[in-house]
Protein backbone atom coordinates (compact mmCIF):
# COMPACT_ATOMS: atom_id res chain seq x y z
CA UNK A 1 0.00 0.00 0.00
CA UNK A 2 1.48 3.57 -1.02
CA UNK A 3 0.87 7.00 -0.40
CA UNK A 4 3.33 9.80 -1.60
CA UNK A 5 3.73 13.30 -1.18
CA UNK A 6 5.42 15.98 -3.44
CA UNK A 7 8.06 18.10 -1.43
CA UNK A 8 5.73 20.64 -1.79
CA UNK A 9 2.78 19.14 -0.17
CA UNK A 10 5.43 17.67 2.93
CA UNK A 11 6.64 21.30 3.62
CA UNK A 12 3.29 22.83 3.32
CA UNK A 13 1.61 20.08 6.14
CA UNK A 14 4.97 20.55 7.99
CA UNK A 15 4.05 24.09 8.44
CA UNK A 16 0.31 23.60 8.97
CA UNK A 17 0.88 21.27 12.23
CA UNK A 18 3.73 23.47 13.38
CA UNK A 19 1.49 26.85 13.26
CA UNK A 20 -1.33 24.81 14.45
CA UNK A 21 1.40 23.56 17.60
CA UNK A 22 -0.46 19.86 18.50
CA UNK A 23 -1.56 17.19 16.57
CA UNK A 24 -0.51 13.49 15.11
CA UNK A 25 -0.97 14.43 11.60
CA UNK A 26 -3.30 14.72 8.84
CA UNK A 27 -6.23 12.76 7.75
CA UNK A 28 -6.99 12.21 4.32
CA UNK A 29 -10.35 10.43 3.98
CA UNK A 30 -13.55 11.03 1.11
CA UNK A 31 -17.13 11.56 1.88
CA UNK A 32 -19.68 11.13 -0.39
CA UNK A 33 -20.58 14.70 -1.95
CA UNK A 34 -20.44 16.27 -5.06
CA UNK A 35 -20.98 15.90 -8.62
CA UNK A 36 -18.88 13.20 -9.45
CA UNK A 37 -20.16 11.49 -6.30
CA UNK A 38 -17.00 11.54 -4.07
CA UNK A 39 -14.33 14.42 -2.58
CA UNK A 40 -11.26 14.64 -0.45
CA UNK A 41 -11.36 15.35 3.03
CA UNK A 42 -8.47 16.76 4.83
CA UNK A 43 -8.45 17.37 8.76
CA UNK A 44 -6.13 17.51 11.48
CA UNK A 45 -5.72 13.81 13.59
CA UNK A 46 -5.26 14.35 17.34
CA UNK A 47 -6.16 10.95 18.16
CA UNK A 48 -6.29 7.66 16.05
CA UNK A 49 -9.51 5.34 15.54
CA UNK A 50 -8.68 1.36 15.52
CA UNK A 51 -9.38 1.43 11.77
CA UNK A 52 -6.38 3.67 11.32
CA UNK A 53 -3.57 3.49 8.36
CA UNK A 54 -0.72 5.58 9.17
CA UNK A 55 1.92 6.49 6.40
CA UNK A 56 5.29 8.40 7.34
CA UNK A 57 6.11 10.74 4.58
CA UNK A 58 9.26 12.64 5.37
CA UNK A 59 8.02 13.54 9.14
CA UNK A 60 4.44 13.83 8.71
CA UNK A 61 2.16 11.29 8.92
CA UNK A 62 -0.51 10.90 6.64
CA UNK A 63 -3.64 9.35 8.22
CA UNK A 64 -6.32 7.00 6.12
CA UNK A 65 -8.92 5.06 7.67
CA UNK A 66 -9.55 1.77 6.19
CA UNK A 67 -13.15 2.37 4.10
CA UNK A 68 -11.33 5.37 2.16
CA UNK A 69 -7.90 3.71 1.79
CA UNK A 70 -9.65 0.89 -0.49
CA UNK A 71 -10.63 4.64 -3.00
CA UNK A 72 -7.34 6.46 -2.17
CA UNK A 73 -4.60 3.43 -2.56
CA UNK A 74 -1.52 4.93 -4.99
CA UNK A 75 -2.44 8.52 -4.32
CA UNK A 76 -0.45 11.57 -4.69
CA UNK A 77 -0.87 14.53 -2.24
CA UNK A 78 0.74 18.19 -3.83
CA UNK A 79 0.76 21.15 -3.10
CA UNK A 80 0.21 23.86 -5.61
CA UNK A 81 0.09 27.61 -6.56
CA UNK A 82 -1.54 29.03 -9.46
CA UNK A 83 -2.15 32.01 -10.04
CA UNK A 84 -3.17 33.86 -6.89
CA UNK A 85 -4.84 30.50 -5.80
CA UNK A 86 -3.44 27.49 -4.02
CA UNK A 87 -4.15 24.49 -2.58
CA UNK A 88 -3.78 20.39 -2.71
CA UNK A 89 -3.81 18.83 -5.58
CA UNK A 90 -4.67 15.10 -5.59
CA UNK A 91 -3.45 12.13 -8.24
CA UNK A 92 -5.71 9.41 -7.58
CA UNK A 93 -5.38 6.30 -10.16
CA UNK A 94 -8.36 5.05 -9.01
CA UNK A 95 -10.02 7.98 -10.18
CA UNK A 96 -12.34 7.64 -13.35
CA UNK A 97 -13.30 10.65 -13.73
CA UNK A 98 -14.12 14.35 -12.18
CA UNK A 99 -16.55 16.99 -12.12
CA UNK A 100 -15.38 19.84 -14.02
CA UNK A 101 -14.39 22.37 -11.13
CA UNK A 102 -11.78 19.00 -9.71
CA UNK A 103 -14.11 19.47 -6.10
CA UNK A 104 -14.98 15.67 -6.59
CA UNK A 105 -14.47 12.33 -8.23
CA UNK A 106 -15.95 8.89 -8.88
CA UNK A 107 -14.14 5.41 -9.06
Amino acid sequence: MSVTMTPAATERVKSFMVNRGKGLGLRLGIKTTGCSGLAYVLEFVDDLNEDDNVFDIEEVKIIIDTKSLVYLEGIELDFVKEGLNEGFKFTNPNAKGECGCGESFNV
